[in-house]
């Protein structure tokens, strides 16, 4: 008999009178200590139907139109509040994709492991902090009794990934759902988090279900592989029958939806846009009563480049390396010591007055576009804001411009009056791009723009960037932990380790001869 049974599954949301299905008689079975993989693109119904196991999405606006979920032969949607209860946390456990919306930002680590071990298992609290001491140097945090005392935004990304770990395991349970648990970690940090997950997986004789979109992580850690499309299951198999032999089209395109070749070559004449010299971020760290300064987090420290028009400079290396400050310091969002120079012009030694026009010419792009598109602001006023706020063009002209541009990132104009919440997350990342270009810069800063997003959509926001690039020589500035990604679009590359450049250099030599072991250390986990 299989530990879980997904039969003839079929969900819908509620919207007013009416359901809408989502879900369409998914049949999937988990046997007892294997890895199972959950694959599709976003809004395929990956994650809907994994958290309907433990029913843990609201009823309504979540309807059950028909089949049934069992675990070990026993239905779970006949299941009382009481039996679910005894369920989640204890048999079943589920770690989430974004552990800072999940963890409690009130409550130490200590305070949530303790209180996942008393809600289900007897147990006095001095005992119960020992077990969660235990378990955070099981999932490998240094220093857990100081980790314990944390709260989780004292804690980097891949720590608090761990610590939710931890929680989902520490009732020892049968079953793991891991909800895409590595999409907002580093290549090196993911690495890290999937050796942990399989050794866990071993030790404990865990089944899990894996769900993700990235096929990279599949290949590594799945012994079977099930694809969704369209909220329908049109693919099961082996990892390795699924991968070497696809059947379905969906799945072969997933498989082929690879970032793409490299990069048009760089004309030899191309004009010099962008010089950085000697660029310098510290961030002072006062104490006492006084606030004096006792010493400073060196962000950035040294850093210097030259970005021509027409290129593109990818900035990489884990959190923390310093990428996202450079990038800020450039624009002057951060104080920074150091010349950049853009166009042959001091942008350090301009006033606010004086550096406004630049501004037009410099733009950025940020990772998450749900985070940095206003949602009280139609994407026509997104997207013209700039205009207005530089007041170029008439009313007229600006809605010309925004209209051409929407096109341009081959969205529909007339979807202009919608709100960023009635787009997918591609669609929105074209929104932040078009409000970008709609100032028609010479220079774009693109900050992590398609971690977030699924390969197929990577590939296709790529191809804009590389189409728009050509089509009006814009010179790039490409900030990310995805390496495959960055050999696609950028002819130099910058690595990037506690604030320092390690490496630098044209990509294709850096790519095919790495000289610095942390370069080498994070292609190896990318290309593996």
């Amino acid at each position: 008999m299989s530990l879980l049974a997904l039969k003839q599954l079929s969900l819908g949301f509620k919207q007013g009178d009416q359901v809408v299905p989502v879900v369409h008689e998914v049949s999937l079975e988990l046997n007892a200590g294997e890895v199972v993989s959950l694959v599709g693109e976003s809004g395929s119904g990956k994650s809907v139907t994994a958290l309907s196991v433990l029913r843990l999405l609201p009823e309504p606006p979540l309807s059950f139109l028909s089949g049934d979920i069992e675990w070990k032969g026993q239905s779970i949607r006949s299941m009382s509040d009481t039996e679910l209860r005894r369920l989640r946390g204890d048999k079943i456990s589920v770690i989430f994709q974004e552990p800072m919306t999940s963890l409690n930002p009130l409550h130490t680590v200590e305070k949530q492991l303790v209180e996942m071990l008393e809600l289900h298992r007897p147990v006095r609290r001095s005992e119960a902090v020992k077990q969660a001491q235990a378990m955070l140097e099981r999932v490998g945090l240094k220093s857990p009794e100081k980790k314990l005392r944390a709260y989780p935004h004292q804690l980097s990304g891949g720590e608090r990934q761990r610590v939710m770990i931890a929680l989902a395991l520490m009732n020892e349970p049968e079953l793991l759902i891991a909800d895409e648990p590595t999409t907002a970690l580093d290549v090196t940090i993911q690495a890290q988090i999937l050796e942990l997950l399989a050794r866990l997986q071993k030790e404990l004789g865990l089944t899990v279900l894996f769900i993700t979109h990235d096929l990279t992580l599949v290949n590594r850690f799945s012994d079977r592989v099930a694809v969704m499309e369209g909220g329908r299951l049109v693919e099961v198999g082996t990892t390795r029958q699924v991968f070497d032999q696809p059947r379905h089209p969906y799945t072969q395109k997933l498989l082929a939806a690879e970032p793409g070749d490299a990069p048009a070559p760089l004309n030899d004449d191309a004009p010099l846009l962008l010089e950085a010299q000697s660029m310098r971020v510290w961030f002072p760290i006062q104490r006492g009563i006084l606030r004096r300064t006792v010493d400073h987090v060196k962000a950035v420290e040294d850093v210097s480049f030259r970005l021509h028009q027409g290129e593109s400079l990818g900035v990489v290396g884990e959190s923390g390396s310093g990428k996202s400050t450079l990038a800020r310091a450039l624009l002057r969002l951060n104080t920074a010591q150091g010349e950049v120079r853009f166009d042959g012009q001091d942008l350090q030694s301009l006033n606010t007055t004086e550096l406004r026009p630049y501004r037009r010419a410099m733009q950025i792009v940020f990772q998450d576009p749900y985070g940095s598109l206003s949602p009280r602001l139609s994407v026509e006023q997104i997207v013209r804001e700039g205009l207005d706020i530089h007041q170029i063009g008439t009313p007229e002209e600006r809605e010309r411009e925004v209209i051409r541009v929407l096109e341009e990132v081959e969205l529909n104009p007339e979807l202009r009056f919608r709100y960023p919440n009635e787009f997918s997350g591609g669609q929105r990342q074209r929104i932040a791009i078009a409000r970008a270009l709609v100032m028609r810069p010479r220079f774009i800063i693109l900050d992590e723009p398609t971690s977030s997003l699924d390969r197929t959509v990577q590939f296709q926001v790529i191809e804009l960037l590389k189409r728009l690039q050509a089509d009006h020589g814009l010179a790039y500035l490409f900030i990310s932990h995805d390496l495959k990604v960055v050999k696609a679009l950028c002819h130099s590359i910058l690595v990037m380790k506690d604030g320092q450049v390690v490496e630098q250099g044209v990509a294709s030599r850096l790519f095919a001869e790495p000289q610095h072991p942390y370069t080498q250390a994070l292609l190896n986990t990318a290309f593996g």
